[in-house]
């Protein structure tokens, strides 16, 4: 195949790894004593819904939140569509639905909590006092501030009624079990959907810390809620978690060692240089461009292809200057970085692209670069869309763009390099 069909092919290996259907059935438990209540929520939840609708010999009841346009047909478990990365009154409500379908529950009944990425935003239900505008403000707030993950979820779980272990304390005495796809550099379960289902050992000082760390610009309230002890997170050891068990069912790493195999499969060298790699995207990128060129000056005429294949979550910081933005996301931006330190170098292709098939605000997975892209774009272009942060702008010019619609699962993104001899 040719190499857009093949980095195509292995972008789709790694998607197909981390699909509900096939991951969550082993985790379903047999009928259980008492009622079975599915809850979620995450860009994979409603498919993850469906898929213990198929697997479940009972009755059940159930409530997941999951993304516009990621709903799926469930016949006992309610969808409900909301709005993401930037909270809705739809999460919201949902959240606070959710909560009160744990509210009573025996120790004869299970909780099934079917966790994906996306979840923070998703599930977004302020703490006391804080409205939807609040939300809205801290995930705006956040989105720009060029804060890591773990940053951002320490501070929302100290600003919410559901993350940081409160989920699963709402559905105490029952048992809680608590299935994961991993979107998060480390699969760090506190990290995935802000961790609704396990203990919080950061505090709200550590939360204070980090809004001074990254300048965030909170309203007065909301820096007063961090003051407020009615607002720290449930802490591991607590008797409400007892009966809490979490399992991580998909990560980025399997996904990668999937594409790995196609490639060799075809007959490349595959490398995999992490699951967890992090840092401003275009910087990446450009680190990237270096380690290819590398790699292809070592190499002989003979020698197999290479590709160099990678996970993550890096980040883009924005601008506070005032400049006109375009329409990017991280995927696009790391390829932006690559394709500029390259400059048309022979040999090299690349895709990068979100497992969940939406990269940014975009609705667009992400994007190739090939050994022409810079000469046909032209210079001038690519650095314009650098200065604005237009990466989606460049490629769908270009007719570069990685396109899927929803994949219904989101093992973060990944990125194949692919390498020919010089």
């Amino acid at each position: 195949m040719d190499e857009n069909t093949l980095l195509r092919a292995l972008f789709a290996a790694a998607v197909d790894a981390a699909l509900p259907k096939r991951i969550v059935p082993p985790f379903v438990p047999d009928r259980v004593p008492g009622r079975l209540v599915v809850v979620g929520a995450g860009k994979a939840s409603a498919a993850m819904a469906a898929a213990v609708e198929a697997r479940y010999d009972g009755p059940m009841t159930g409530l997941v939140v999951t993304r516009y346009d990621h709903a799926v047909p469930c016949r006992h478990v309610e969808i409900v569509e909301a709005a993401h990365p930037v909270p809705d009154a739809a999460g919201a409500e949902g959240a606070r639905r959710m909560l009160d379908l744990l509210h009573g529950l025996g120790e004869d009944d299970v909780v099934l909590a079917l966790i994906s990425g996306g979840g923070s935003a998703l599930l977004t239900l302020m703490a006391e006092g804080m409205d939807l505008d609040d939300a809205v403000t801290l995930n705006k707030a956040l989105l720009a501030s060029g804060a890591g993950i773990d940053a951002m979820n320490c501070i929302r779980r100290h600003l919410s009624q559901t993350a940081g272990g409160r989920l699963a304390a709402a559905a105490h005495p029952a048992r809680l079990i608590a299935l994961a796809i991993s979107d998060v550099p480390g699969d760090d379960l506190l990290n995935i959907a802000s961790g609704p289902t396990v203990g919080d050992p950061t505090t709200l000082a550590d939360a204070r810390a980090l809004v001074a760390r990254h300048a965030l610009d909170l309203p007065p309230h909301m820096l007063a809620a961090l003051d407020d002890a009615a607002n720290e997170s449930v802490k591991p050891g607590d008797p409400r978690l007892a009966r809490a068990e979490a399992h991580l069912i998909a990560a980025p790493l399997a996904s990668l060692e999937a594409a790995a195999a196609v490639a060799r499969r075809s007959g490349l060298r595959a490398e995999i240089q992490g699951d967890a790699l992090e840092g401003e995207a275009r910087e990446l990128g450009a680190a990237f461009a270096e380690l290819a060129l590398q790699r292809q000056k070592a190499m002989t005429p003979g020698d197999a292809p290479l590709v160099l294949i990678s996970g993550g979550e890096t980040t883009v910081t924005l601008p506070r200057d005032g400049r006109d933005l375009g329409d990017g996301g991280r995927n696009v931006d790391f390829l932006m970085g690559l394709a500029q330190r390259l400059d048309g170098a022979p040999g090299i292709w690349a895709l990068a692209g979100d497992t969940d098939g939406v990269d940014g605000l975009a609705e667009v997975a992400g994007a190739i670069v090939t050994p022409d892209t810079v000469a046909r774009s032209g210079r001038e272009a690519l650095e314009t869309a650098l200065r604005r942060f237009d990466g989606h702008g460049y490629f769908r010019a270009l007719g570069d763009q990685v396109i899927t619609g929803p994949t219904l699962t989101n093992v973060n993104d990944f990125r194949a390099i692919l390498v020919l001899p010089g």
